[in-house]
């Protein structure tokens, strides 16, 4: 199988934060769901395991939901809370201090305030639009899930004209393409795209074709299969960055 490798477990789940803004269910459904697993955090943001284990028991800040089989499972809320707890200990502090002064940020509702922008944010304003050309329907399918677990909007085609014309006619933030797509003709899709448009570009294969993604105006290069952790990662990023480039200079 040439599509997402299994290595993170993402599973939806009932939402576990009770602190975002008001919302439709659909709408908390996907922005506080657990669906990292603690191996998926691990890797996240390099806090051991046994740490996150710790935490959970000794702090009771962060805890995550349980899979049917009892596996943990963090909202995408809980990673941004974490990456939070770890900025402070970088900054200085003991973990008993990082986790008091979360409890504090919570209780005014403004621990946000006090970290970096990861990325741009899916709960507010319009969501991003991704464009998946991709030859195999199945790791399009699984590729696309991934993507809405996150809540963007995805449109999939298989063929790289029906992938131009959406180009042309839609308003797309990102464009995903398997290199391979048309036999073959991914790389020129790049090309054309870049021709005429700034939006954010990941370019995957199964081949290494990095080097020749890049310089056919791929942004980023993954090889399938693709690890859902790094893909997510590497969207969020690729779209945070581009929010940042067309935000008004006076906002």
């Amino acid at each position: 199988m040439d599509g997402i490798a299994p290595v993170v477990q993402y599973e939806a789940v009932d939402p576990i934060s009770r602190d975002a803004p008001e919302s439709s269910d659909e709408e908390a459904d996907e922005v506080d769901a657990g669906v990292y697993s603690i191996g998926a955090v691990t890797k996240m943001l390099g806090i051991p395991a046994q740490t996150l284990r710790a935490w959970e028991e000794r702090y009771a800040q962060i805890i995550p939901g349980r899979s049917n089989g009892g596996h943990r499972l963090y909202s995408r809320g809980q990673v941004d809370q974490l990456r939070f707890i770890q900025d402070q200990l970088y900054a200085g502090l003991q973990p008993a201090d990082a986790h008091r002064l979360l409890a504090q940020r919570r209780a005014e509702g403004s621990w946000r305030s006090g970290m970096a922008p990861a990325r741009a944010r899916l709960d507010r304003g319009p969501q991003p639009t991704i464009l998946l050309a991709e030859r195999d329907r199945y790791a399009a399918e699984l590729a696309e899930y991934f993507l809405r677990t996150e809540g963007y909007h995805v449109r999939i085609v298989l063929d790289t004209a029906p992938a131009e014309e959406m180009l042309r006619s839609e308003a797309i933030d990102l464009l995903i393409v398997d290199l391979m797509i048309s036999g073959g003709d991914g790389l020129d899709l790049c090309r054309r795209t870049r021709e005429r448009s700034s939006i954010a570009v990941i370019a995957v294969s199964t081949l290494d074709f990095g080097d020749a993604g890049r310089q056919a105006g791929a942004d980023a290069f993954l090889r399938k299969p693709l690890e859902p952790l790094r893909f997510i990662s590497t969207v969020r990023g690729l779209l945070a960055a581009s929010a940042n480039l067309h935000r008004p200079a006076h906002a």
